[in-house]
């Protein structure tokens, strides 16, 4: 099991992790890093256990709101796949009446001119 140097807020920090998995640690470490450092400028320095915290905190909400956009875009599809076919099935329905009404338009045109021939 690889272990992996990763700094946050100018500290390092050794973490292990599965083989092949060093970069994307590493790139996780870099988006926490990212937000404490984010933290330090609303907040100031307030301890590192804090602005971890924070720093998680606010993560969990970037994910809980991409969550909640996801499971509303999945809605959004379920809503337009069932609009699709109904549309379908509607239009299935519309194009055997215009056929229907095709035939027996055509049964009408053969039914004049067959009158029209023998008169």
């Amino acid at each position: 099991m690889p272990l992996v140097n990763v700094m946050v807020n100018s500290r390092a920090y050794t973490i292990a992790c599965d083989d092949g998995e060093e970069e994307h640690l590493r790139e996780l470490a870099k988006h926490v890093d990212s937000k404490v450092r984010e933290l330090l400028e609303t907040v100031g320095q307030v301890g590192d256990g804090r602005l971890l915290l924070m720093a998680a905190l606010l993560i969990t909400d970037d994910y809980f709101d991409a969550v909640h956009r996801l499971e509303a875009r999945a809605k959004d599809f379920t809503e337009l796949s069932t609009a699709h076919d109904e549309t379908k099935a509607r239009l299935g329905t519309a194009e055997q009446q215009a056929l229907a009404s095709l035939e027996a338009a055509t049964k009408r045109i053969s039914d004049i001119a067959a009158r029209l021939v023998e008169a």
